[in-house]
């Protein structure tokens, strides 16, 4: 079986469900073409004779030009495509240009809250965790003893709600400069105060530039009964005095019980890594179906991965909900430029290897699939590296594109959960659940270990409304309790975004 998808009925490329061998005829509306070469699954299919420099459609737009002449049935990637991106652009804000909001229909039996975790400070938490964060990554090994003892304790304590001990080892605090030590203490003072953590644990080493007095700066306010620091250069016994507080901050959490939440009170990040061609097909516009059901419901979402805006950046600052936003957007697309040419590198050397074997050729081309996972709605907030929700809707989130950095940066804005869409799969974790949406039903069924939902049932003929309806539920059972594949396997990760000079 020979089948394609022409995602807009202007693109000249169409893109292969599977794996199209060379002769192979496609029919396509009431065009017949023979495929002149072999065309992996999720990747390009001319469906004209394209110019040496002709532009290449798809999704509608313009994903790079053609760099020499292509055939009707030839297949359309890297050796015959190239961007058509240059480097620092002038923006306009056109509001009118936005895509059409989309309706979210009402569904009477969609749930509108979840069971959730409410803190003293008010903010409502998915996980009652404890978490060992260190200050340091001189104590990264004691911070993951003491959470090893803890959990040995917590197995022993009958019907406590503390569901573990989390020590998030990291290599920086010290030896740091400039906006590299202000990401580190922003970063980990936001950990601090993340709701999903039901108590924490702050381990200093004692004389690192990022030391726990000067982290209190960042931290504000806190529930001392919640937050407790050690110094490991100020005792004895550093694992035994640690072990002693997670005993302490075991009890405290315990007294935490879930309790019907809001679904309003949702902070979801959205993320994608190792795309694929059916990724701005299925798993993103899915996520991005999600995201306009969980506004129309009153809560948030956060995109981020600045560098995978380029190319389709225009379509996110004409939704920009005024002026002042579309502003702040471009500033958000132009800084990110600038820290690439001022460290010499070409800002659109992207796709990664594995998304360009899965069918992407330009950053045009992932860009455009990347953003569809912020739905249709307005962008409500802009966010700095470190910077937390202020607004409810949709917020973009300065990070990179690194999977481990921009997830570990949605959990600090204060995502409760990632959503994090993949075609070639991945097993890693965040700071909080980080649900595994599967762009196509091979990864689903071989990687089942690491893929929580599947949205390649889509290419079969699944509604993508009906789809983004179980997402949602799936999402609202996730937020209640039920753990996703990483969080079964053990697993759970976070990384900083490094930038300058190291001591």
């Amino acid at each position: 079986m020979n089948r394609v998808i022409q995602i807009q009925e202007r693109d000249n490329v169409a893109v292969a469900i599977d794996v199209i061998a060379e002769g192979s005829r496609i029919t396509i509306g009431s065009q017949m073409i023979t495929a002149i070469h072999e065309i992996p699954a999720g990747h390009k299919i001319a469906l004209y004779d394209i110019s040496a420099g002709q532009e290449i459609i798809k999704y509608g737009t313009c994903i790079g030009h053609a760099s020499e002449s292509i055939r009707q049935g030839d297949w359309v990637h890297t050796h015959n495509l190239k961007t058509a991106l240059g480097d620092l652009l002038t923006y306009s804000y056109c509001p009118e240009q936005a895509a059409e909001f989309k309706i979210v229909k009402e569904n009477t039996g969609r749930r509108a809250c979840f069971q959730g975790y409410r803190r003293s400070s008010g903010k409502s938490g998915v996980r009652n965790e404890i978490w060992v964060i260190p200050t340091v990554g001189c104590v990264n090994n004691v911070a993951a003893a003491i959470a090893a003892a803890a959990n040995r304790l917590l197995r022993n304590k009958d019907e406590s709600t503390v569901e573990e001990v989390v020590a998030f080892p990291h290599p920086y605090g010290c030896s740091q400069m400039g906006d590299d030590q202000e990401h580190t203490r922003k970063i980990l003072a936001d950990l601090v105060n993340h709701p999903n953590a039901g108590g924490v644990l702050v381990l200093g080493l004692g004389c690192e530039n990022s030391n726990i007095e000067e982290l209190k700066k960042y931290i504000g306010d806190y529930d001392a009964d919640r937050v407790k620091f050690l110094v490991a250069q100020e005792c004895e016994d550093e694992i035994a005095e640690g072990t002693e507080i997670c005993r302490e901050l075991i009890e405290y959490a315990s007294a935490f019980h879930r309790e019907e939440i809001p679904a309003a009170e949702l902070i979801i990040g959205l993320k994608c890594g190792g795309s694929d061609g059916f990724s701005g097909i299925t798993a993103n516009p899915l996520v991005g179906t999600f995201s306009d059901i969980l506004i129309h419901q009153g809560g948030t979402t956060i995109l981020t991965e600045v560098p995978e805006m380029f190319g389709a950046e225009t379509i996110l600052m004409n939704r920009c909900a005024n002026q002042q936003l579309f502003d702040q957007t471009v500033h958000l697309i132009n800084d990110f430029k600038n820290y690439f040419t001022e460290h010499h590198q070409t800002i659109y050397e992207n796709p990664s290897p594995g998304n360009k074997k899965g069918g992407i050729s330009t950053l045009e081309d992932k860009s455009l699939g990347c953003t569809q996972k912020s739905g249709t709605s307005k962008v409500k907030g802009v966010l700095q590296y470190g910077e937390c929700v202020q607004t409810k809707g949709l917020n973009l989130l300065s990070a990179p594109g690194n999977d481990l950095v921009a997830s570990t940066a949605l959990a600090a804005s204060g995502a409760q959960i990632v959503l994090f869409t993949t075609g070639r799969g991945t097993p890693f974790a965040s700071p909080v659940p980080t649900v595994k949406i599967a762009s196509n039903v091979p990864l689903a069924v071989k990687k089942g270990n690491w893929i929580d939902f599947s949205a390649g049932e889509i290419v079969e003929g699944q509604s993508m409304d009906e789809l983004g309806e179980k997402l949602y539920d799936y999402v609202i059972e996730v937020a209640s309790g039920r753990k996703v594949k990483a969080e079964e396997a053990g697993f759970h990760d976070m990384a900083i975004f490094k930038q300058g000079v190291t001591l």
